[in-house]
Order: structure tokens, then sequence, then C-alpha cells
């Protein structure tokens, strides 16, 4: 894990991180938050829609952002204070998506960094957009 300061961060530093969402991952995550939406959780329902087979959480594919603010860019101690998303692709079971962050912007006299958030499948396609405001680390 990581920890910058907002003197240590410079514009265009970015981190990513890869992952499959499983079968599991999706169950837990529905488990957690309460969100059972057939889309996510019964192929059958799913497979009259207009993508055809289940789709991951898009909440869960954004906490991917999370992880790399929270451990990696600026790391521990941070504190998110806002997040904007737009969902562009579904994304699929098992699908691999790689998440990038990247300082946009650096707010020294109010100690906040804009990160632009990206998320793409394999393919490349980009399947999340969006921009996240942090208190980094003291």
């Amino acid at each position: 894990m990581n920890t910058q300061t907002i003197h240590q961060l410079n514009t265009g530093d970015s981190a990513f991180i890869s992952r499959r969402f499983s079968e599991a991952d999706v169950r837990a995550f529905a488990a957690l938050t309460g969100d059972e939406n057939p889309a996510h959780l019964d192929e059958a329902y799913a497979s009259g829609t207009m993508f055809k087979t289940r789709i991951v959480h898009g909440m869960l594919v954004s906490s991917l952002f999370s992880a790399l603010l929270g451990t990696r860019l600026p790391g521990l101690g941070t504190i998110y204070t806002g997040q904007t998303l737009q969902f562009r692709r579904p994304v699929y079971l098992n699908e691999l998506i790689t998440a990038t962050i990247t300082v946009k912007e650096i707010l020294m006299e109010k100690n906040r960094v804009i990160f632009e958030c990206k998320a793409v499948n394999e393919a490349g396609e980009t399947v999340l957009l969006g921009e996240a405001t942090v208190l980094p680390p003291q």
C-alpha cells in the first residue's frame, strides 16, 4: 500500500488495477447492498434484456476506483469527497476490466486532487468514465 501527500503528486500520475468479477462477487455485492436487480442475478430474466445475459453491477465496477485511491494513489489516509460516473457499456461476468485513475488537477490551496477515472474491458472499450475528488493524506 502507498501513501502520497498532495506535495508528492503531479498532474498525469496514474495507477491501475485489473479484475474479473465472478458469480460470487456479483452475488456478494447484491447481498451486501440489497441490489437484487434480476439483470445481475437471474439469467432467464437477463436473456430478455438488451444485454442478452447477466451484467455486473455498475457500482461494483466503480469500486475499483475507490480501491485505487485508498491503497495506491494517493493511498492510505485518502478521503473521498466526490465522484461522478458515466456508465458507457455493460460489464459481463468474468470479463477482464482495467480501471485507471489519473491526476487531472491539483488544488493545493484546498488540499484537493481531482482524478480522471476510466475503466475499459479487454477489447479496450470504455465501460465507465468519471471524476473523483479526494482529500489526500497529510
